[in-house]
């Protein structure tokens, strides 16, 4: 992948101590901010310009000129959006449990940890479906993708026909000009220190807690068409799954020069790709050399065509099929 600053980069120059380790105590759970790149703004958006058509160029007899032009360009607006969490916990028990543990702060550490891991999951989620996973978030993947497809056609339809049962594997180039994540108002996921304030149950009734809210605006820019690449309607019929065809058939539509960073996919397609592989071993007479069952499977795909495979469980395998 390329040298892009990701979330936990950034944060070690924006955020405090606490949220640095915060962050980096959940990256595991979050392959998508772990593999895109993030940058910061001041602001809360900003505007891109995506240069779509290039002056003329060419050969000319003596004495003869060639017709002026010049660039076209397009803007774009990349907005970021309000995230929150909110962490409410019982005073008592958190107290309680500190004092078990002989470790102060333990029992918020632990809430801080799970707002934080549920944060990476939903924004996970929101970079691939975008405003129909929340439609009060950015524009995913799933979106950009179709709004670029017209002009890109980076897109390889792998025909299965399962309703609501299909899945697809994303290629994504990163970078300034091309995908990344981008947080606003100068800082990244802020969670800040727990402060005791009253709540109240479902009743009404009332109880000491400590509480903070975790807060960022966050948005998804890409800015070129090329920049996303996309296999759709994969499912589970037969020969309807990922194969290392259809990821080169996908490289192939790419431009001389974008050659994508990553290869998003769900562990089903993983597997997909897997068993694919082994038939090509088998057939080949190599099933007995390769692997790490003793021949049986081809080794776990962790890249294809050279491009790192990013697995995730936010992209789903119940999508519909893609007309």
């Amino acid at each position: 992948m390329p040298n892009n600053l990701t979330l936990l980069d950034v944060a070690k120059n924006h955020g405090s101590a606490a949220e640095i380790a915060l962050i980096e105590s959940v990256m595991t759970h979050s392959p998508e901010l772990s593999a895109f790149p993030s940058t910061v703004l001041q602001g809360t958006s900003f505007t891109t310009v995506d240069r779509h058509k290039l002056p003329n160029t060419g050969f000319t007899w003596a004495n003869e000129g060639i017709a002026p032009s010049k660039s076209l360009f397009k803007t774009r607006q990349v907005a970021c959006h309000i995230f929150r969490g909110a962490v409410n916990a019982d005073k008592a028990v958190a107290d309680a449990f500190n004092m078990e543990r002989k470790s102060p702060g333990k029992y918020q550490a632990l809430e801080a940890d799970g707002v934080a891991r549920s944060a990476m999951i939903e924004l996970g989620k929101q970079i691939y479906y975008g405003t129909d996973e929340d439609a009060k978030g950015f524009p995913g993947l799933r979106q950009l993708w179709a709004a670029h497809f017209p002009l890109s056609g980076i897109g390889i339809n792998a025909t299965g026909t399962s309703a609501n049962a299909a899945t697809s594997v994303y290629a994504v180039k990163f970078g300034e000009q091309y995908a990344q994540v981008v947080w606003g108002g100068n800082k990244v996921l802020s969670l800040p220190p727990f402060r005791t304030e009253s709540a109240k149950d479902a009743n009404g009734g009332q109880y000491d807690a400590y509480v903070s809210n975790l807060t960022s605006w966050v948005g998804l820019q890409c800015v070129h068409p090329a920049a996303i690449g996309r296999i759709y309607n994969l499912t589970t019929e037969v020969g309807k799954g990922l194969t290392d065809v259809l990821i080169a058939q996908l490289l192939a539509l790419f431009p001389v020069g974008f050659t994508p960073d990553a290869l998003f996919m769900t562990r089903q397609s993983r597997l997909q790709l897997q068993l694919a592989r082994t038939v090509v071993l088998q057939g080949n007479g190599n099933a007995g050399t390769m692997g790490s069952t003793g021949g049986l499977v081809a080794p776990l795909p962790t890249e294809a065509g050279g491009i790192p495979i990013v697995v995730t469980d936010n992209i789903l395998n119940t999508e519909a099929i893609v007309v």
